[in-house]
């Protein structure tokens, strides 16, 4: 079985030949093609050449036009600092939303419109071109959470919980319009699954989490469905009070990081759910030896059962050693769902 057809099947719950390997590689990719980072986030050509690489040299299943969270909210007209070798990051301090009633006058830019997230979309154009059928493609969007902390600012926005929960819903509006939108435009242009990141969701209480975040999390998971996509959920953090809750969504597959036990996610959101991960990034990949890397995938493929996809709970670290990253990749390879 080549890439794709590993990690569709898993997610169609058939038997594959291995497990598939779908680790988020972004600083590691660039680094293992020699390109600055900056260059990486803001040139799609930059992005797929360097994934391109990274996967054939580790038999990643997948390739990522992930980057970072800032092309949604740079395209609306946030601040956002850029570096040469660091990922882009939004100015809080002078947050687009930082005024309420500028959300009433924002307009969702269309993906062919903003420069940086038409820059996505051609990032997936490009992997359709070079690997469609071979490696399944992954497009990204921002989940409501993420993307309304994006504009509001992460403490001003947790503040809106309390203080105003209609404001909260009205901003999480605008977000799904815009993120369907953005999934639409990668879906057209051949992705085979849409990455959902909902990081500052994992900040929250569960029932904050019930009330006002799960429901738009829904209606975009279903909204993706309705166009064709698959979906990968990936919240960074605690998220084991959310973990029911995440079982609901009916996304085709649920990252979960590090802290998160993975036996304790298996029970709680049922043996069909395809999960993800999660050995401890930097404990772990970056800073352990081969065969420890080993043993923690061992032991969270015991924990999920057959429906379960290699990788580590969030991204790999830039300087993470190879032998490292080829000790999942071996694992995945040697072992079955079984």
């Amino acid at each position: 079985m080549n890439g794709r057809e590993r990690v569709l099947g898993m997610i169609e719950g058939q038997e594959t030949d291995s497990l598939p390997f779908m680790p988020i590689t972004m600083m590691f990719a660039a680094d293992r093609a020699g390109v600055l980072y900056g260059d990486y986030a803001r040139d799609h050509r930059v992005l797929v050449e360097a994934q391109l690489r990274v996967a054939e040299e580790f038999d990643i299943d997948h390739v990522s036009a992930i980057s970072d969270p800032a092309r949604e909210a740079a395209d609306c007209g946030a601040t956002v600092a850029y570096f040469p070798n660091q990922p882009p990051a939004i100015d809080e301090a002078n947050a687009l939303l930082a005024d309420k009633t500028v959300l009433t006058r924002l307009k969702a830019p269309a993906p062919g419109f903003g420069a940086r997230m038409r820059d996505r979309v051609e990032a997936v154009a490009l992997f359709k071109e070079r690997v469609g059928g071979e490696k399944a493609i992954e497009g990204w969007v921002e989940g409501p959470c993420a993307e309304a902390a994006d504009l509001r600012g992460i403490n001003t926005l947790l503040l809106d919980f309390y203080d105003d929960p209609g404001f909260v819903r009205d901003l999480f509006e605008f977000v799904i319009e815009m993120e369907l939108d953005f999934a639409k435009a990668q879906i057209d242009a051949g992705a085979d699954l849409i990455g959902v990141g909902d990081a500052a969701a994992s900040l929250v209480s569960k029932t904050f989490y019930e009330d006002l975040i799960w429901p738009f999390e829904k209606r975009l998971v279903s909204g993706i469905h309705a166009l064709g996509g698959r979906v990968r959920l990936h919240i960074c953090g605690d998220t084991r009070r959310h973990y029911e809750g995440l079982g609901r969504l009916g996304c085709e597959i649920v990252d979960l990081d590090w802290m998160n036990p993975i036996g304790d996610a298996r029970k709680a959101v049922g043996r069909d759910q395809v999960l993800l991960g999660n050995i401890d990034p930097v404990a772990v990949l970056r800073n352990s030896l081969p065969r420890d890397v080993y043993c923690a995938i061992e032991q969270c493929h015991r924990q999920a059962g057959r429906r379960y996809i290699v990788s580590a709970g969030c991204e790999v670290p830039r300087d993470t050693p190879p032998e490292n990253m080829e000790a999942m990749r071996y694992y995945a390879r040697t072992h079955g769902p079984s």
